[in-house]
């Protein structure tokens, strides 16, 4: 051991650091991982045929399934989903209650997103009157459910929310409606309507998981590095005993 001495500080530094750098690196592997998957499930149920409300009901696992809807919107109750932003655009998404015929449910279908850049205009848009034939998928959102946002605007309509659970809407209205928001497919009843599958791709995961190994590569080099230094100052040290 007289060829390595790092010195107890760095040693103590290196035994705190290094393993949550590792850890933190396999934690990206497996996030990326993870949105390969979700990617590859989203992508498949996307190109799937269309089903029916109650057979989504019956579903285990709803994420991205497409869905056949029929019947017409409400114009009265709608949604504004705030803090939405494309291209560094500021925006909101339209969300606006349908009532679907075949199955006799509500469903909180999102519209899409629309621009909103002066505040003191409320965003224009107008709601189909007509029968719909439409094509939606079921979004389920990540983590903690959507709760109905408190507190925010007029207790008129349309409201602006941050949040938004549709359980709480179709109690708050008393109907009986799907439990899970429902995205519109591009068509005449859309807005812009392309939502991100995922916040951050696999590629960033992988990017970051390479420079957190690249941190730990670099702490354990010091260290080594360090250490030889020590030993061979300290074995060039002169002697200071008596003759």
């Amino acid at each position: 051991m007289s060829a390595f001495r790092p010195g107890l500080l760095p040693s103590l530094l290196v035994l705190a650091l290094l393993p949550s750098l590792l850890g933190l690196g396999f934690w990206q592997l497996t996030r990326a991982e993870q949105k390969r998957e979700l990617l590859a499930v989203h992508q498949a149920r996307r190109l799937a045929v269309p089903i029916e409300v109650n057979q989504l009901e019956r579903r285990a696992d709803w994420a991205y399934t497409r869905v056949r809807l029929n019947g017409r919107f409400d114009a009265q109750h709608i949604l504004l989903l705030d803090n939405r932003t494309r291209d560094g655009r500021a925006g909101v998404e339209v969300l606006q209650p349908f009532y679907d015929q075949p199955s006799g449910l509500w469903l909180l279908l999102n519209r899409g997103w629309l621009p909103w850049p002066d505040r003191r205009v409320a965003p224009a848009f107008s709601t189909p009157e007509d029968r719909l034939s439409l094509t939606a998928w079921a979004y389920v959102p990540p983590g903690e459910p959507f709760q109905l946002g408190r507190g925010q605007g007029p207790s008129g309509w349309p409201q602006l929310i941050t949040q938004v659970e549709p359980e709480a809407l179709w109690q708050r209205l008393g109907r009986a409606g799907l439990r899970y928001e429902l995205r519109l497919e591009p068509g005449p009843a859309a807005f812009q309507a392309d939502w991100p599958v995922v916040a951050m791709s696999p590629d960033k995961h992988l990017g970051y998981a390479v420079q957190w190994f690249a941190l730990a590569a670099a702490l354990l080099g010091l260290f080594i590095y360090f250490g030889l230094h020590n030993a061979r100052e300290t074995r060039h040290e002169p002697s200071h005993r008596p003759a």
